[in-house]
């Protein structure tokens, strides 16, 4: 955990040059909203297993129900009784290559251990103006890095309105309702539903006006409403757009917390050769911190244009 401690540290000093003071080791932890194990080769809120292939190791992260319907398909067999106990067994018959690409076509998030190389994100350099005292943000992400980069922001005396999907809300504020106090209580909170023309309007809109948009879906979902990064950019070329991702804005894989830390090499070795996870989906906390802080970087230099935060790439920087 010292490796993630650091890079926390190194990240809140950052911060912490515009107003923010932050405890590193306090915002790695969830553990007084979240139930957690110990974690070891499970992940402490037990979704995320750590398992065995022919030549490697891979993070494996199981935490939605649709994840565990598409273990057939990525075993290519049908599977009967505990699916862990076939993704044990199977995986250790392919390459960490083969069975990281076949889940990666099926949406599943799965990662090789130490597959992804360091990268921080990094305020973007294009001069957009001299935004507002109390800068206007727009926060559509969900679950934990996205929204305490938001957090952190509001902190710093922004205007965050945090955006829901009414099809498909945070489900923070149901399962983890201390968490999801802490990481939005400060916000303003708005429920569009996006499969309607009025409020897909209306979420452009708000993106036009704003001056910083925080955002944790694929790019294809943005695609999907008509909302390319481009044409965003086009629209508000004062915006900045952070976008938190597992493997980076390009990527269509899905990760979560855990699995990133994992591609990022945030792992502890036991005596006898096996990874075993380090913290709690501490490439969640950390993303978080590090968007952040390039946010908090862009806006004090005038800066505008969008940030590339890779939960993988944060992990994979930790010292």
């Amino acid at each position: 955990m010292n490796r993630a401690l650091a890079l926390a540290d190194r990240l809140c000093g950052d911060i912490a040059r515009h107003g923010v003071q932050l405890d590193p080791r306090a915002t790695l932890d969830r553990g007084d909203a979240v139930a957690l194990a110990r974690p070891g080769r499970r992940s402490a809120n037990r979704h995320a297993r750590l398992v065995r292939a022919q030549d490697g190791w891979l993070a494996v992260n199981l935490a939605r129900g649709e994840d565990i319907e598409l273990v057939p398909a990525w075993l290519g067999r049908p599977v009967r009784g505990d699916a862990w106990s076939a993704v044990t067994r199977d995986v250790r018959g392919m390459t960490a290559v083969e069975a990281r690409d076949r889940a990666a076509l099926l949406g599943l998030p799965v990662s090789i251990v130490g597959e992804a190389p360091p990268r921080l994100p990094k305020p973007p350099v294009q001069a957009g103006g001299h935004p507002r005292a109390a800068p206007r943000v727009l926060d559509l992400s969900s679950l934990w890095a996205g929204p305490l980069c938001g957090a952190i922001l509001a902190a710093a005396g922004a205007a965050v309105t945090k955006i829901e999907s009414a099809a498909r809300p945070d489900t923070t504020a149901r399962s983890a309702p201390a968490l999801d106090q802490s990481l939005n209580g400060a916000k303003a909170r708005q429920r569009l539903d996006f499969a309607q023309p009025r409020d897909r309007a209306r979420l452009a809109a708000l993106i036009a006006e704003a001056d910083v948009l925080i955002t944790s879906a694929r790019a294809r979902a943005f695609v999907a409403l008509g909302l390319d990064r481009d044409t965003v950019l086009a629209a508000n070329p004062a915006l900045i757009w952070v976008a938190v991702s597992g493997h980076g804005w390009d990527s269509p894989r899905v990760a979560f917390g855990d699995d990133a830390a994992a591609a990022g090499g945030l792992v502890r070795w036991s005596a006898s050769g096996a990874p075993e996870f380090l913290g709690d989906a501490v490439a969640d906390p950390l993303t978080g911190l590090a968007a952040a802080a390039a946010v908090l970087g862009a806006l004090a230099g005038g800066a505008s244009g969008f940030i590339d935060a890779a939960m993988a790439g944060v992990a994979a920087s930790a010292p």
